[in-house]
């Protein structure tokens, strides 16, 4: 969909005062989208909301995509009253560390007494078990059909709407947008953008001396790589993201697998043995995109389509289901007005640039190759061991975001 909250030309529209089809219509059926329409529908009875669901793909679509996505502890406490994924694999331990140089920290999952620090699933997996919550609502699912651009009104949207070559418009009061953006498209001179010079590598490898639900973010001079664990024999499995230079990139992209694993080991380490098997590889590239307000009339972005962020840390998803679930809030207790829009911005203005300024600093900091700088890094990720505080604000900032 473009950019939802661009007014543009479109064909004769209804006039203000005519009925609403939905107090509110969510576009984007992804793990923000369902999120957002499940927690609606459950707490619809205090302002008894009208809920749409727009969304161009079929579910099953997305049930098969073995992406692996980290979700936060956080994160997984907001979504099990809808439904939690039964394969979901638990991270207890997080270790951060630079290649070659000194410096690293552990954060571990019994220093904050919590089960685990966060979980790494398919993103078919959450889709599939959000989607078969939204199922069992009164949610209006438009499956297969296509949102095109909306025009504002004075008491809220149009939207049209294509659904087997037939359009038709669509009225409602709040028009959500939580359709995926893509680096460079949806956001793009919107609000801040930058391009990281970096592309991702990702897939699933497999080590020979795993060490089950440990994490691992390793620093290099091109980028993090990051080993999430996924489960598998032995625990053996992880699931890669391997950020560097676009060049390096397109070469490594080319390699045989096991020409691919042996550069990857090299600049990995031995911590868990050697890397054994590969599967699934692809690449994309790596920026950051905001909007710059998340709401703009009776229109208002939250996930992807409001910011899109470098995978470093694992915030995007954990930032968008924190968007969704302060959204709920306000609908629920401002009813589909502009008032409870603006109570979410407010609401969500110092997570947002605190989990945007954190991700983006890290994405940057570490990729500087000057060697003061690598020891003060070294420094700093060292003394996050003898300053607990320090470490477990940064943690729970990671986990659970900033509240108000």
């Amino acid at each position: 969909m473009n950019d939802v909250q661009q007014a543009t030309s479109a064909p004769p529209l209804p006039s203000n005062g005519e009925p609403f089809d939905y107090d509110v219509a969510i576009v984007g059926a992804g793990p923000v989208g369902l999120a957002l329409a499940g927690w609606l529908a459950r707490r619809s009875a205090t302002q008894n909301l009208n809920v749409a669901l727009i969304d161009a793909r079929e579910p099953e679509d997305s049930v098969a995509d073995p992406r692996a996505i980290a979700v936060s502890h956080g994160s997984r406490m907001i979504l099990e009253p809808l439904r939690w994924p039964s394969d979901a694999t638990a991270i207890q331990r997080i270790h951060v560390s630079q290649r070659g140089h000194f410096g690293r920290t552990l954060i571990d999952h019994a220093e904050h007494g919590l089960p685990a620090l966060g979980y790494v699933l398919r993103y078919g997996s959450i889709v599939h078990a959000l989607a078969e919550a939204v199922r069992t609502t009164p949610v209006h699912w438009f499956k297969s059909t296509k949102a095109q651009s909306p025009q504002q009104l004075d008491d809220g949207v149009v939207l049209p709407i294509e659904s087997a070559h037939v359009t038709r418009m669509l009225r409602t009061r709040i028009l959500v947008n939580a359709e995926g953006g893509l680096f460079g498209e949806q956001q793009a001179g919107s609000g801040e953008n930058r391009d990281y010079g970096q592309t991702a590598l990702v897939g699933t490898v497999t080590l020979s001396a795993p060490q089950p639900h440990v994490a691992w973010e390793r620093f290099t001079s091109q980028g993090p790589i990051a080993l999430l664990p996924t489960g598998g024999v032995r625990g053996a499995d992880y699931a890669l993201v391997w950020c560097c230079a676009p060049e390096e990139a397109a070469r490594r992209a080319q390699l045989s697998d096991e020409a691919f694993l042996r550069e990857l080991g090299a600049e990995f380490g031995g911590r868990m043995g050697r890397f054994t098997q590969i599967k699934g590889r692809a690449a994309f590239p790596l920026g950051l995109n905001t909007v710059d307000t998340l709401v703009k009339g009776s229109v208002v972005a939250i996930g992807n389509a409001a910011q899109t962020l470098h995978p470093v840390a694992g915030q995007g998803l954990n930032l968008g289901l924190r968007d969704a679930h302060a959204l709920a809030d306000a609908l629920s207790h401002h009813g589909a007005t502009r008032t409870a829009l603006i109570a979410f911005a407010q609401r969500r203005a110092l997570d947002r640039r605190m989990t945007i300024g954190a991700t983006d600093t890290l994405a940057r900091l570490f990729t500087i190759d000057f060697p003061p700088l690598a020891t003060l890094r070294g420094l700093a990720l060292t003394a996050l061991e003898f300053v607990p505080p320090v470490k477990t604000a940064l943690a729970r900032q990671m986990m659970f975001g900033q509240r108000r």
